[in-house]
């Protein structure tokens, strides 16, 4: 129909939240019920649009198809609604300067800007010129002003947004934000991708049944412990809710135990990443060289979002400040959205960075285990031992 066309939503009459897949059997507990939370928001807004909508996720996490669905569902009363992206409004507005255009750039700024329902897709891809931020920030900067319904998708971190616009998108008052910490559904090959980036194939041996407990070999006190970090790492993988730290000696185990419990997750179908902290950031500057085939938004995006993350040895002692930056944001994001994460370490927790520490020391999120043995000498195949720290 023509109200279709106008409204930019020809192509995705399909997209409702009738048509929205709740049930992806590859997703944790945890991301299960992000899916909900965000289809329960998006819902209850297409029924009642007030305010604003901040759905914040990685890309094919879902979102463009909830903020769809709502404008559908307000089209379909016979409402007014805007669906664009960013960079394709920044575009249109462009066009309008051009000789040939049929459309005064005030006439066209002017609808967006007091349409009743806009929805603006993809925040944040837009072209960071001068221009585009002020025309963009003069469109958000108004309809917050007029409280006026807006519903906005993003990929990006909020602190990358120009800091005008971010203080618009967090005041609590207007913005119901909706986290999607979900891998990209669209594509099926998605764990395979983790696989190459992860580690968890050189350490496919470490599992719970061989790991020894050193019961001849111990005093009382550190025998207590060491089973106690089993058992306590074995409930985990059963049922991994929050955050793990693991801490001891280099040698002492606990890197046999994190792999255990990424080995279980895997074999019971999770998307598990189990990487060493040097690791990671050397596939995340990899993406910067010429050759390579994938961005590096793409892959710090599956990195952040796997379904368990198993960071081992982790220090940020001699890192960069680039490399600090972009482990606390992984982190950072991971917290924030509760997501199954395990760390390692043989630092002190005095010695740890000052943000990351602030994170693990959140008893409601995070529990921390420390192992009293020391680096372990002899054993099986499979022991610490035989194995980098």
């Amino acid at each position: 129909t023509r109200m279709r066309m106008l409204s930019n939503l020809n192509g995705v009459a399909d997209k409702t939240c009738a048509t929205f897949e709740l049930g992806r059997p590859s997703l944790s507990t945890e991301q299960l019920g992000a899916l909900r939370v965000a289809y329960d928001r998006a819902h209850d807004y297409a029924e009642n649009p007030q305010g604003w909508l901040l759905f914040q996720g990685n890309f094919g996490s879902g979102k463009t198809h909830l903020a769809v669905a709502i404008a559908n569902q307000h089209l379909d009363r016979g409402q007014s609604v805007l669906f664009m992206t960013v960079p394709d409004l920044l575009d249109h507005l462009r066009s309008t300067f051009a000789p040939s255009s049929e459309v005064e750039y005030d006439e066209l700024f002017e609808r967006v800007r007091n349409i009743p329902l806009l929805i603006l897709d993809d925040l944040g891809t837009e072209s960071a010129t001068a221009w585009a931020q002020e025309k963009l920030f003069q469109l958000i900067n108004h309809r917050y002003l007029h409280r006026l319904s807006t519903v906005i998708t993003t990929n990006v971190e909020l602190d990358k947004l120009d800091p005008r616009i971010r203080s618009r998108l967090v005041d609590r008052q207007l913005t119901i934000p909706v986290m999607l910490p979900l891998p990209d559904y669209r594509r099926s090959d998605a764990q395979q991708d983790v696989d190459l980036l992860s580690n968890l194939g050189l350490y496919g041996g470490m599992v719970f049944e061989n790991f020894s407990l050193r019961a001849d070999t111990l005093p009382p006190e550190e025998r207590r412990n060491l089973r106690h970090v089993y058992e306590v790492a074995m409930g985990y993988a059963q049922e991994p809710q929050g955050w793990l730290l693991i801490m001891g000696n280099h040698g002492s185990g606990k890197t046999h135990l994190a792999a255990a419990i990424a080995n279980t997750r895997k074999r019971m179908g999770d998307q598990v990443m189990f990487v060493t902290t040097p690791d990671l950031l050397d596939y995340l500057r990899a993406t910067f060289a010429p050759s390579s085939t994938v961005t590096f938004s793409k892959r710090f995006y599956e990195i952040r979002n796997a379904t368990l993350l198993v960071l081992d040895h982790i220090d940020l002692s001699n890192a960069t400040p680039w490399a600090r930056e972009k482990i606390r944001q992984i982190t950072d994001y991971r917290y924030l959205a509760h997501l199954p994460t395990v760390f390692t370490t043989a630092q002190k927790f005095e010695e740890m960075d000052s943000l990351l520490r602030s994170r693990l020391m959140d008893g409601r999120l995070c529990r921390v285990l420390a192992i009293l043995a020391p680096d372990y000498v002899g054993g099986n195949a499979n022991s610490p031992r035989r194995q980098k720290r």
